[in-house]
């Protein structure tokens, strides 16, 4: 149900394909399977100028439950049951607007229009170099200051079955200098087998860059709950991108075999991140593009992390060639008055290559007009 409640093979085409010559079908909402609150939006607080912003809440058959709102298109919490089926959420965050709004965080938001870095702040296609906002040194870390993260976004809420809600939103040519009018469309379902699945889609009037994710901190004890140093990771990944000055990539793909960024068989995130290795000492822990070895375009395996006491566990499954795998670093205030600290968190940002625009040999992440440019990740939560 839908309710309003508080609080290897790089190339890029099979990604973005020609758009089909029709019309767009009018969007209706489907009725609910079964007795429940009609599909509807809580009024969350209002942005500075004034406009509304909401919270949804999707509820599956299981009772999972799932918080997004229109401010960042952010998951705002995300409640899983462990062994014993209890609820928690297992996602980092606040519990106000206010707070998303003035944190200079990426808790839960979707980022864009490039997410990760891209080096110096600029970047050139079709022989015109496009200057950006530079918010991580003299980098561009996930589409600028005011990127995706910051913006508002109208919200759809989808009845299903399963439910969902879909959000849109014009970046306009410019900002934060990237070229283009990009149309995007992100939406979050919730399934009856316990999982999120995102779905993402963008057009665009000019060639621009485009790399869409999610950035959800996670810890599966449950937020708050301590550090995830004890949670086991599996990646299938045989290669990393090893980063140089400002964690930018130097463009070799280099083995994870005799490294600390070996998850190729499951081990604690722990065991090896104060490793005497000069990967680990730059980003001080985690903070690592993973090359997947599935096909890009293709939805498939790419991680799966336990919890041992909950026994909580989350697949990742993706249609994109790398994953930046990222244990917080800093403390921020949370939610229930929690105090997030260092290593309380990981993310799993599925994605395109850092600094892909400046590195040919990387994937592309170019988009053209009469190109669309589609993404689908899903997390698939369960317990042991």
């Amino acid at each position: 149900m839908v309710s309003a409640t508080a609080p290897a093979a790089f190339r890029y085409h099979s990604l973005m394909t020609p758009l089909p010559g029709c019309c767009v079908l009018a969007a209706a909402l489907l009725p609910l399977a079964c007795a429940a609150i009609p599909p509807a939006a809580l009024h969350w607080g209002d942005a500075p100028g004034g406009e509304p912003i909401y919270l949804y809440t999707l509820t599956n058959a299981e009772g999972m439950q799932a918080q997004v709102t229109n401010f960042g298109a952010i998951l705002v919490s995300l409640k899983t049951p462990d062994r014993h089926g209890a609820l928690a959420d297992i996602v980092l965050g606040f519990d106000t607007f206010d707070a998303y709004l003035n944190t200079r965080g990426f808790f839960g938001a979707t980022v864009g229009r490039y997410a990760n870095r891209i080096a110096h702040g600029a970047f050139t296609l079709d022989g015109h170099t496009y200057t950006l906002a530079r918010n991580n040194g003299e980098n561009t870390l996930h589409g600028g200051a005011r990127g995706f993260h910051k913006a508002i976004w109208t919200g759809r809420a989808i009845a299903g079955p399963p439910p969902a809600i879909e959000f849109t939103y014009l970046s306009r040519d410019g900002e934060e200098g990237f070229p283009g009018n990009l149309t995007v469309t992100v939406r979050y379902t919730l399934t009856d087998a316990n999982e999120l699945r995102i779905d993402y889609t963008a057009t665009t009037d000019k060639p621009t860059v485009v790399n869409l994710t999610n950035h959800s901190f996670f810890n599966l004890a449950g937020e708050g709950a301590g550090d995830v140093l004890r949670h086991i990771a599996t990646i299938d990944a045989d290669r990393f991108t090893p980063a140089g000055a400002g964690l930018i990539p130097t463009g070799e793909l280099r083995p994870v075999a005799g490294t600390p960024l070996d998850f190729r068989t499951p081990t604690a995130i722990g065991a090896h991140i104060d490793a005497p290795d000069e990967q680990i000492r730059m980003s001080r822990g985690y903070d690592h593009n993973f090359v997947l070895n599935h096909a890009a375009g293709k939805l498939e395996f790419a991680a799966r992390i336990s919890e041992p006491e909950s026994g909580r566990t989350m697949e990742v499954i993706t249609t994109e060639p790398g994953m930046q795998l990222y244990i917080m670093g800093g403390s921020s205030p949370g939610k229930g008055g929690h105090v997030y600290a260092s290593r309380t968190a990981f993310c799993m940002e599925t994605g395109h290559f850092p600094d892909s625009p400046n590195r040919p040999e990387f994937p592309t992440t170019v988009l053209r007009p009469g190109a669309r440019f589609s993404s689908t990740t899903v997390y698939r939560f369960g317990a042991h």
